[in-house]
C-alpha cells in the first residue's frame, strides 16, 4: 500500500511523529500530503530550539495551537543576555540580528493563536514586558507561563499577570534578574491560586543605570590594579 492510500486520520497520526523539517519535506512530494501538512489539527504543539527556526516556513500558526515553547540553550544566549556595555562590536552585531525575531513571532502568535494554553520562553533576552502584556491580553485561556533567563522581563510583567492572567495557574520567572521580591509578593497577594516560582530571580543583582554600571566597572578595574 502506498502512503497516499491511507486515510486522513492515519496520515495526521503519521505526521505527528515527524519533526517540522520532515513534515515539510514530506509535504513537498504530493498535493495530498501537502493538505495534511496544512491541517491545523497537526499544529497544536510547537517547540523551537533557536530564534532562527522561527523564520523557517516549516510550520503553521493558527487557532489550534495550544502549547508553544522557545528554548534557546547555547553560549550565544549568554551573549544576548549580558548588558550592551559589556559586549564587543561582534557580539553587539550578532544580537542586533536577532533583536526582534522572537518578539515579532510572539506578536504573530497574539494575532493568530487565541487558544494558547501554555508558553515557555528560555534565553529570550530581547522579549519585553510589553510583548508579554499583549500576549496575556490576546490569549485569555493561557494557563501556564514559564520565563527563564529573560533579562528584560521586570515587575511590569508580574503586574500584567495580576490584571490579565485570569486563567493563569502556573507562573515561572526563573533567572529573570530584573524581577523584584516586591513584585513577586504582589502576585502572591493578588493571585493566590497561581503556582509561582522564581528561582534566583529576586536574589540576583538587577540591572542598574548605565552611568552606575560604568562606575562599577571602573571601580572593579581599580581593585584589580591594586
Amino acid at each position: 500500500m502506498h502512503i497516499t492510500q491511507l486515510n486522513r486520520e492515519c496520515l495526521l497520526h503519521l505526521f505527528s511523529f515527524l519533526d517540522k523539517n520532515s513534515r515539510k519535506n514530506l509535504a513537498k512530494t504530493c498535493h495530498k500530503l501537502l493538505e495534511v501538512f496544512q491541517d491545523p489539527l497537526l499544529w497544536s504543539l510547537l517547540n523551537f530550539h533557536s530564534p532562527v527556526e522561527l523564520k523557517k516556513d516549516n510550520f503553521l500558526l493558527g487557532p489550534a495551537l495550544k502549547h508553544l515553547s522557545i528554548c534557546w540553550y547555547s553560549e550565544r544566549v549568554k551573549v544576548c543576555n549580558i548588558e550592551d556595555w559589556m559586549k564587543n562590536s561582534f557580539q553587539k552585531e550578532f544580537c542586533k540580528r536577532h533583536e526582534n525575531t522572537v518578539s515579532d513571532f510572539l506578536l504573530d502568535v497574539c494575532n493568530r493563536c487565541p487558544n494558547l494554553l501554555s508558553l515557555t520562553l528560555s534565553g529570550c533576552g530581547h522579549v519585553t514586558d510589553d510583548c508579554i502584556l499583549q500576549l496575556l491580553k490576546s490569549c485569555p485561556n493561557l494557563k501556564s507561563l514559564k520565563l527563564e533567563n529573560c533579562v528584560q522581563i521586570t515587575d511590569h510583567t508580574l503586574e500584567a499577570v495580576t490584571l490579565h492572567g485570569a486563567s493563569l495557574r502556573t507562573l515561572h520567572v526563573d533567572f529573570c534578574r530584573n524581577v523584584t521580591q516586591a513584585g513577586l509578593e504582589r502576585v502572591r497577594e493578588k493571585c493566590p491560586s497561581v503556582m509561582l516560582r522564581a528561582e534566583r530571580s529576586a536574589n540576583m543583582i538587577p540591572d542598574s543605570k548605565p552611568g552606575k554600571k560604568l562606575m562599577l566597572e571602573k571601580a572593579s578595574r581599580k581593585l584589580v590594579e591594586i
